[in-house]
């Protein structure tokens, strides 16, 4: 078995795991409980959809809840205090060949994760640097327009 991967989060992207968490451990697993409880009730498990439908979503509700556990106890706060090169939690301006411009958070909770191409190409650069990024349907290049603390 491999070493679990050590994920850095911000404070409020941990803050944002943990309500996630609380939410499926109590009212979300309490419903699946009560779904499974009132499916039973409709006779002969063997045909009975609406059991098999409920087992089924408490399996992917407990599996959620223990990739919650898993990421919340192998991962390390971090406080990104500076402008000046990126970093998780950092907001990033970057602009591509034709002059489109967007802005992506650094992220391991929902935006451009610090592992990707493009989070990983970002982080190793500065303002007016260039990166360029692999993807499958061929690599562009983009420039970092600005940092900011998210």
């Amino acid at each position: 078995m491999s070493e679990p991967r050590t994920e850095h989060l911000t404070a409020d992207q941990r803050a944002a795991l943990e309500a996630e968490l609380a939410e499926l451990e109590g009212p979300k697993r309490k419903a699946a409980v009560q779904a499974i409880k009132t499916a039973r009730e409709f006779g002969d498990l063997s045909e009975n959809f609406e059991y098999h439908a409920a087992k089924n979503e408490q399996g992917l509700l407990e599996a959620r809840i223990r990739t919650l556990r898993e990421r919340l106890n192998h991962a390390v706060t971090v406080e990104h205090d500076t402008d000046d090169h990126v970093g998780v939690g950092s907001i990033v301006g970057i602009a591509d060949e034709g002059g489109d411009e967007m802005e992506v958070e650094i992220s391991a909770v929902g935006g451009v994760s610090p592992d990707s191409p493009l989070g990983a190409e970002t982080s190793t650069t500065s303002p007016t640097a260039a990166p360029s990024n692999a993807e499958p349907s061929g690599s562009w290049k983009a420039r970092v327009l600005a940092i900011r603390r998210g």
